[in-house]
């Protein structure tokens, strides 16, 4: 078993326990590499069916071709795909492209509070009808109280405090310096009731391993993570107002490979093209803490 092995064994034998011992459980799907890997996990730990709901907090803010991918690969592989919004932000302008607020305040706008209201079931969700491959009002407002989420230790700094089971409070509040003790394969997933937890399958990974694995199971990728004739692509996708991508000639999976091996990237953060990182100290803890993927 080589490393790349190794890592997704574990992968799924989180995810497995995780459907074991969480009754509401989902897995958020950002679209980016990350989680779209995740999502391959998912279905090769449940034999190509995902037993869980998808969901998506749409920020209207995303890269256009993140949103046809969504869709496209939810109607094709039958997932069970839910997406949140805050509405009510977005038509009143509470936003930073708007002008009527900062990158960091319309994240916890679009991100933070989007992702908590949907999660909860106060917000309406949409749910796609595989029926007619769009999306109706979802009936079922359950709370998801198991959240399975792409973060990786590696990508930045707040990141690294995780564990693979990290309780939040009912308000999505995460204690980064009240973390539950993990040894060896023991994990902690019994919390106390009204516990939110977010379970972290890729805290292992790093950037290159996901490249690697992306090629070894030709698992699809969408545009942007590669040059398009500018000399220029993406290492990481959010919204499009305060993402900013990296000098790279790099057109296949292969090629982002040898660029991660040869060292150009040793010394530039993977997010450093995400904009709300720099105005938020530098890192996401402040994010993070309020309930920030």
């Amino acid at each position: 078993m080589d490393a790349i092995e190794q890592i997704e064994a574990k992968s799924i034998h989180i995810l497995r326990e995780s459907y074991r011992d969480f009754k509401s459980l989902c897995m958020l799907w950002s679209i980016g590499k990350d989680s779209t890997v995740l999502l391959w996990l998912a279905r090769k730990a449940f034999y190509g069916h995902v037993p869980f709901p998808l969901v998506h907090v749409d920020t209207s803010y995303k890269v256009p071709e993140m949103i046809v991918y969504r869709d496209n690969l939810a109607r094709e592989w039958n997932l069970n795909m839910v997406v949140g919004q805050n509405t009510k932000a977005i038509a009143e302008g509470n936003t930073y492209p708007a002008g009527k607020c900062d990158r960091i305040s319309c994240c916890k706008n679009l991100k933070s509070e989007a992702l908590k209201h949907t999660l909860s079931g106060e917000w309406t969700r949409q749910r796609m009808n595989h029926s007619t491959g769009e999306y109706d009002e979802d009936t079922n407002r359950e709370p998801y109280t198991g959240v399975i989420v792409g973060v990786r230790a590696d990508e930045e700094g707040s990141r690294s405090k995780e564990r693979y089971f990290s309780p939040r409070d009912k308000e999505n509040d995460w204690d980064v310096d009240d973390q539950p003790p993990e040894i060896w394969r023991y994990y902690k997933t019994d919390f106390a009731p009204g516990t939110h937890v977010r379970v972290h399958p890729l805290l292992d990974w790093t950037e290159l391993n996901i490249w690697e694995y992306i090629e070894r199971e030709q698992i699809p990728t969408i545009p942007p993570y590669f040059d398009q004739g500018k000399g220029k692509r993406y290492r990481s996708l959010g919204c499009f107002p305060c993402t900013n991508p990296v000098d790279s000639k790099a057109t296949s999976v292969a090629e982002i490979i040898d660029e991660l091996k040869s060292g150009k990237f040793a010394n530039i953060a993977e997010r450093s093209g995400r904009a709300q990182d720099k105005e938020d100290g530098g890192g996401l803890e402040t994010l993070r803490r309020g309930g920030y993927m």
